[in-house]
């Protein structure tokens, strides 16, 4: 049990009182040996025995009359959570609040969310545990913000739902920062979210990290994890994976790609309709779905000859989660998908000539030129989309060149040149090359996203079956995608605020590797780079929520977030129009299937902190806290009126009475 005022607790040894007056009271008479009592106590012997046990018994209610009243004025806390303070009210409290589309999910039969749920239960819960002050860290800008009262995330924009995914690892690090940097006394930290895997990112190594600096916090850190981790097993999400604009004989059409998805593996056969919809020309095609994922390749939609750039969405009936329920896309006519190859080598240059010129669809319009990075600077650089750079990493002005290429959405793979010198980009350097006198298989690799990512059917990448002869070593921090056997990377990428940067260790060349003769990872790998390249480029550009915030145009709304503040636009899904260009924003793929972490992984995140779980569910009404300090009265008078019965004397009867 825990209470809000603990330190009255500290009256409980006045239970002893009754006691200790019996006692004194027995120590007032002095005990003399007289015959004639001594016969009648001889006489009352037979019922010695229960006088005693009402003796007790009366000692024992007048203990717990007192008991009752400690425990009432200490205001006692009981309900599904219990044990959730342990020290009565907290200096600081700080809320971290998943706002990521998963959230949105429904209760069963209901029309109440999980993040309105959440939100309404921190309120009751922080409205009776009271603090000295409150602190929002809400999960797009994972900044801290204070409140007036925990009543404030009913009425925050700021607490409302988004099409971004969470990233509790950054919120986590935060909430430390704030408590460091603003020395708060006891703190408490109170999560609410649904536990989506790719929200907590259990991979992460800053786990470690954050475990031992909240360890080292001797004010002591409490968290309080409220979990929606329930999932919808029929519900529905669909995503366009592909939009074409082509000319045709009487006119042009679209060529639309999507895929629906739901966490149910099934054999039923479930009659779905798609509804199409182009700037309000609306259109709907009923399909059968059978199983977990459902597959539509280039749906045509007719368009009129001048209509050569536009918006449109796809959506699917209402269920458990309208946030995945629909997807935005603009399209225009097919932009130039041009790269250059910066190379010291003529035995690199034509693998990745053809990587990169060789265009999956015929619609699209490829190029590849090769230069020295000395001509540089007379590339039209707002139509290139990819840099494939073979050669020392740039310097001086070349550097700069491709730093702004990068900060504008650009794309660039490096390969080490054959003599890896001192320079650096990015904070990365290669060190030289690592002889072997055997080949090196690749061991482990990203297949959930980047450039080596399963293929829309869920198939991986024959990343396996690559031999690697030779590999450069590199100094520096990046993210790894590609590590070969022994642990060494084979790619790696940069983060950035925008654009990409990749590094890979080895080469096309025969003698490094057979990237070339096994050529499908290197032309999956350089397509995809060259395709969100040239994402950036053109009329249109299709973005994840949350990875927008650079932009510094404003924003004007063409369909969606109705609700949404203009400078949240990049966190919520729609159509915006910026800088005469059209911008469509969804959510991250990985919030379509995101699954909930198993327990046992939650337990490691958090192993050596103190943390209380409770599971609730979206619609739920039953309070998480509530005082239960009128029970202990209703005790307390109940003790007081058995005492006093047990009190009164022995009714005798009148003398004459019938026998």
């Amino acid at each position: 049990m825990s209470f809000l005022q603990p330190l009255m607790l500290a009256a409980l040894p006045l239970i002893s009182l009754p006691i200790i007056i019996h006692l004194i009271n027995q120590r007032r008479f002095q005990t003399m040996q007289w015959a004639a009592m001594m016969f009648l106590l001889a006489a009352n012997r037979m019922s010695r025995g229960y006088a005693k046990l009402r003796q007790w018994l009366i000692l024992l209610f007048r203990a717990l009359v007192i008991a009752g009243l400690v425990f009432a004025i200490s205001r006692p806390l009981a309900s599904g959570w219990l044990g959730i303070t342990a020290g009565g009210r907290a200096d600081t409290t700080i809320i971290l609040l998943d706002r990521s589309p998963s959230m949105q999910q429904q209760g069963a039969g209901g029309v109440v969310s999980k993040l309105a749920t959440g939100r309404e239960q921190l309120v009751r819960a922080l409205n009776t545990l009271g603090s000295s002050r409150w602190v929002l860290i809400e999960s797009t800008t994972n900044s801290p913000n204070e409140l007036e009262s925990p009543d404030a995330l009913l009425r925050l924009p700021s607490a409302e739902l988004t099409s971004a995914a969470a990233d509790l690892p950054a919120m986590l690090q935060s909430a430390r920062e704030y408590i460091e940097a603003n020395q708060t006394g006891r703190t408490e930290i109170w999560i609410c979210s649904d536990l989506r895997e790719n929200d907590w990112n259990a991979a992460s190594g800053r786990w470690k990290s954050l475990r031992d600096e909240f360890v080292q916090f001797t004010q002591g850190v409490r968290f309080h994890l409220l979990a929606y981790s329930q999932t919808a097993p029929d519900n529905l999400a669909i995503r366009v994976t592909d939009v074409k604009r082509q000319t045709t004989g009487e006119g042009a059409e679209l060529l639309v790609s999507l895929v629906m998805t739901r966490q149910t593996d099934t054999d039923d056969i479930v009659s779905v309709p798609i509804a199409f919809e182009i700037e309000g020309a609306r259109s709907v095609l009923n399909v059968e779905m059978v199983g977990p994922t459902y597959e539509l390749k280039d749906h045509q939609i007719g368009l009129e000859q001048g209509h050569e750039i536009g918006w449109g969405r796809v959506s699917v009936p209402a269920d458990a989660n309208s946030a995945d329920n629909d997807f935005y896309f603009a399209f225009s006519k097919p932009t130039a998908r041009r790269t250059i190859i910066v190379a010291d080598e003529p035995t690199v240059v034509r693998p990745l000539q053809l990587a990169a010129g060789i265009s999956p669809d015929p619609t699209f319009e490829h190029g590849a030129e090769v230069l020295t990075s000395e001509q540089l600077a007379t590339v039209e650089w707002e139509k290139i989309a990819l840099v494939l750079w073979h050669d020392s990493l740039p310097e001086g002005p070349a550097a700069d060149l491709v730093r702004a290429f990068i900060d504008r959405g650009g794309q660039i793979v490096y390969f080490p040149p054959r003599d890896p010198d001192r320079s650096e980009f990015a904070d990365m350097s290669w060190n030289g090359w690592a002889e072997t006198t055997a080949e090196l298989a690749v061991e482990t690799w990203r297949g959930d996203q980047d450039l080596l990512a399963n293929t829309l059917s869920g198939a991986s990448l024959p990343v396996g079956q690559l031999k690697i002869r030779r590999h450069c070593e590199l100094t520096g921090e990046a993210t790894v995608l590609a590590s070969l056997s022994g642990g060494d990377p084979l790619l790696v990428r940069v983060s950035t605020d925008r654009g990409g940067i990749y590094l890979c260790t080895t080469t096309p060349a025969a003698s490094d590797s057979s990237l070339a003769r096994d050529g499908v990872v290197l032309y999956v790998a350089v397509q995809r780079a060259l395709a969100a390249g040239v994402e950036t480029l053109g009329d249109t550009q299709q973005l994840v929520a949350g990875d927008s915030q650079q932009q510094t145009d404003p924003w004007q709304r063409l369909a969606g977030a109705e609700a949404a503040l203009s400078t949240d636009y990049p966190y919520h899904s729609g159509v915006y129009s910026s800088d005469n260009r059209l911008l469509a924003v969804n959510r991250p793929a990985a919030e379509d299937l995101a699954k909930p972490l198993e327990d046992a992984q939650l337990a490691e995140l958090f192993q050596g902190l103190d943390m209380v779980r409770v599971d609730d569910r979206a619609g739920s009404i039953d309070a998480l806290i509530q005082e239960i300090w009128r029970l202990f009265l209703a005790t307390m008078m109940v003790a007081m009126v058995v005492e006093a019965a047990l009190c009164l004397p022995k009714l005798r009867r009148a003398e004459g009475a019938a026998a």
